[in-house]
């Protein structure tokens, strides 16, 4: 899934780069695994890529929608570990991160997006006046990081930061 990816191995290492800190200061890693009939649990493209290990006790929640919140038992994974923060990462930033962000802000979570810790592809409009035109996967996950930037509501908030920014603990 991420071969096409903008950024790839910088965005893996980068994510990589924030588990081993999440651990190193005690913060709970929930891992998220996306599969679908374009994207069957099982196959090669499904796999976790190799650069990312998990480790034991360490929970994967299974989702089949692009909201990992939707049919899946991350809110009560993320409940049973008293997270009311979340730091997000991952692929694909149009779809599955964007989803996830608003799924976790509207359930009352802090949301923390992680400006070089996401990724997609090059993307090729389909339908209407922009048929045919390809939209550029860093300007998606630009898009992305800016109107991420702007979310906010009662009780919670809404960012954006780079890898090295964000803390743990």
């Amino acid at each position: 899934m991420l071969a096409e990816a903008a950024g790839r191995d910088s965005v893996i290492g980068n994510i990589a780069a924030l588990v081993d800190r999440a651990r190193a200061a005690g913060t709970p890693v929930v891992w998220v695994q996306h599969s679908d009939e374009d994207l069957p649990a099982g196959s090669p493209g499904w796999q976790l890529v190799p650069e990312l290990r998990l480790r034991d006790g360490e929970p994967v929640v299974h989702k089949h929608y692009g909201d990992s919140f939707e049919a899946t038992s991350l809110d009560q994974e993320l409940a049973r570990r008293r997270i009311g923060r979340l730091v997000v990462t991952g692929a694909e930033s149009d779809g599955c991160v964007r989803a996830t962000l608003h799924g976790a802000f509207v359930r009352g979570y802090d949301v923390t997006l992680v400006s070089d810790a996401h990724t997609t592809s090059d993307r090729t409009v389909e339908d209407g006046s922009l048929a045919g035109q390809v939209i550029p996967a860093r300007q998606i996950i630009a898009h992305t990081n800016l109107y991420w930037g702007y979310q906010a509501g009662p009780e919670r908030t809404a960012e954006v930061a780079a890898a090295d920014q964000v803390r743990f603990g």
